[in-house]
Formats: C-alpha cells, sequence, structure tokens
C-alpha cells in the first residue's frame, strides 16, 4: 500500500539535490574547475556522486579527505568558498528534473498540496536553480541548508515547515532520496517516501530502513 495518502496530505516536503534534479554532473564539474584553479589534483564524477547529498561542507570534507587524507580548517574554507563561488556561475548547465517529477508536482499541484524544497543546499542556490529550471512557481517555501541554525538530519527544516503552512504529521509527507530524509522525517514524526536512484553517500537506501522506496515519483500517480 503506497504511503502517498494524497487525500489527507496538505503538504508535501521535497528534498531537492537527487530527488527532484540530477545536479550531479554539475557539481562534478564545479568542483574540478575549483581544484584547478586551486592547482590541487581533480576528483571524478563517480566519486563526487558519492559524496554530495549532505551539504557543500560535508562535500568539501569528502574531496578533502580523498585528497590529502585530513581535513585542513584553512583549506577547506579556500576550497568552500572558491567552490561556491564557481558553482554560482555553473549551476545548472546538466541539472534536470528526474523523469517522473514534473508529473508528480503538476498533480499535486492540480489538488492544491502545498509544496515546499527542503534541502541541505544553500537557500540563494536552491533557490535559483529551482528558477533556472523553471519548477520554482510549485515551492511556496524553499528551506536550505544555512536557513535555520540546524538542518537535515535534525528535524527542524521539516518542523519548521510543517509550522508554517500550519500542518499536522498526519497532514505531512517527505520525499527524499538519503538516509538524511529517512532520518529527519522519522524524528519529525511524518511519513517519508524515497526514490531510488537518489544521491545517498553511495550506500544501499534499502540499509536505511525506509518506508517506501520508488522508481520515479509518477509511479505514486497510479
Amino acid at each position: 500500500m503506497s504511503l502517498l495518502k494524497i487525500e489527507q496530505r496538505k503538504l508535501i516536503l521535497f528534498d531537492l539535490d537527487g530527488t527532484l534534479v540530477d545536479t550531479a554532473s554539475d557539481m562534478y564539474r564545479s568542483m574540478n574547475l575549483t581544484l584547478q584553479s586551486l592547482g590541487w589534483p581533480t576528483v571524478t564524477e563517480t566519486q563526487v556522486r558519492q559524496w554530495v547529498g549532505q551539504g557543500t561542507g560535508k562535500l568539501c570534507d569528502a574531496v578533502l579527505m580523498f585528497l590529502f587524507g585530513q581535513i585542513d580548517s584553512e583549506k577547506h574554507q579556500r576550497l568552500l568558498e572558491k567552490y561556491l563561488e564557481i558553482y554560482a556561475q555553473e549551476l545548472c548547465v546538466h541539472s534536470r528534473l528526474f523523469d517522473g517529477v514534473q508529473s508528480f508536482l503538476d498533480s499535486c499541484k492540480n489538488r492544491h498540496i502545498d509544496m515546499a524544497c527542503v534541502t541541505n543546499k544553500p537557500e540563494h542556490l536552491a533557490k535559483e536553480l529551482l528558477q533556472k529550471l523553471k519548477v520554482d512557481h510549485y515551492f511556496s517555501l524553499v528551506v536550505g541548508g544555512d536557513s535555520l541554525p540546524l538542518r537535515k538530519p535534525d528535524p527542524l527544516p521539516l518542523l519548521h515547515s510543517m509550522q508554517v503552512f500550519d500542518t499536522t504529521q498526519l497532514q505531512t509527507l517527505m520525499v527524499g532520496d538519503s538516509k538524511n530524509d529517512i532520518e529527519a522525517a522519522r524524528r519529525a514524526g511524518i511519513d517519508c517516501i524515497v526514490v531510488s536512484y537518489g544521491y545517498n553517500h553511495g550506500e544501499n537506501i534499502y540499509d536505511s530502513d525506509p518506508q517506501q522506496v520508488v522508481d520515479r515519483l509518477d509511479q505514486l500517480l497510479v
């Protein structure tokens, strides 16, 4: 039985990277441009796909650990600042909506369900990406990794969103792609559906004991 329970939902919270949008190619491209500008060795797209999903700071941590075997605070700051500068300019070169996302968003909108994007990506980059992909109008709220004192897997961004829309736990659903989304939803006391194709730090999503996994979001509409 599907967890969607669309008749009872008033609010659906969506993760961004790896759930709605395939952004890894642009993050990989920007990271290597950054590393080249710093005179450091480059990384592969496969590696970046395993490292993304917990926010930009964690991505930089993973890169530094791979390159140098340790996380030096000065190197971290240089890498983070330069990467954000380059990524902001290269935000939507290859990024695209995953198959099935557009029709699912349309269906929710047609049912007058409120939608919010809850991501660990910096808020201004998340908003710009949604705008460039022409899907920003679906989301009444965007909560980024820097919007609140805590980010996923802490439940605060989810609880904040529920407060903004004045919804209960039963009326709210989380849709994500990683253990961060599963844990945040569990701690917020709301249902969570995850996609099989996303970014989960190289781990099998089933190891995080998800409530429901789908291969495409529009499968939930059948």
